[in-house]
């Protein structure tokens, strides 16, 4: 099974990314044959930015990406939501692919459950 994690949200200010990255994380934990795949929109696109410093104890949204490719999960950031922050200079954690809308149809069209945050 496939299940596509669309973000919207910006990595802190509100749960959103945080919660989508926990239970992306569960699942690869708890349903090792599920396939995660995060595509990063609007503002989420910062949570691919890398040196993320979080007070102790705090959630690290970089971390928790990480930790979903680490695992075999796939991440995409929208390049026109780059490009429209003016982040496509900066270096993105490894293992984020800048994508686009078409490979965000073609990973809807091919997934089995797609969750919004």
């Amino acid at each position: 099974m496939k299940i596509l994690f669309l973000i919207n949200d910006a990595p802190y200010g509100t749960e959103k990314a945080y919660n989508a990255l926990r239970l992306a994380m569960t699942l690869q934990k708890e349903h090792a044959s599920v396939e995660v795949q995060v595509f990063l929109m609007a503002d989420a696109v910062g949570c691919a930015l890398p040196n993320q410093i979080t007070p102790q104890g705090y959630y690290n949204i970089e971390r928790m990406l990480k930790s979903v490719i680490a695992k075999g999960g796939k991440v995409k950031a929208c390049g026109s939501c780059i490009d429209a922050r003016g982040v496509r200079e900066l270096k993105l954690i490894e293992g984020v692919e800048i994508s686009n809308m078409s490979d965000l149809a073609q990973w809807i069209v091919s997934t089995d459950k797609v969750t919004a945050f």
